[in-house]
């Protein structure tokens, strides 16, 4: 799993929301979130971190360090 994927697990685990939840909230895939958490999508697009990281209420750096 990558550092991005790895982390995005922490955050959303540590709000208590599931990947389902997650997806909603970002306005992406079911699929996208569960493919970048197992490192199948290791390079999303940057408009998709930014949907992620707002969702999660954090900024694109907490999700790449």
């Amino acid at each position: 799993m990558s550092e991005l994927g790895k982390n995005i697990k922490k955050l959303r685990n540590e709000k208590g929301i599931s990947q389902d939840r997650l997806s909603k909230l970002a306005d992406v895939s079911f699929q996208t979130i569960v493919k970048i958490e197992l490192d199948s999508d290791p390079n999303p697009t940057i408009d998709t971190m930014k949907k992620i990281a707002g969702a999660l209420g954090v900024g694109i750096d907490e999700l790449v360090k």
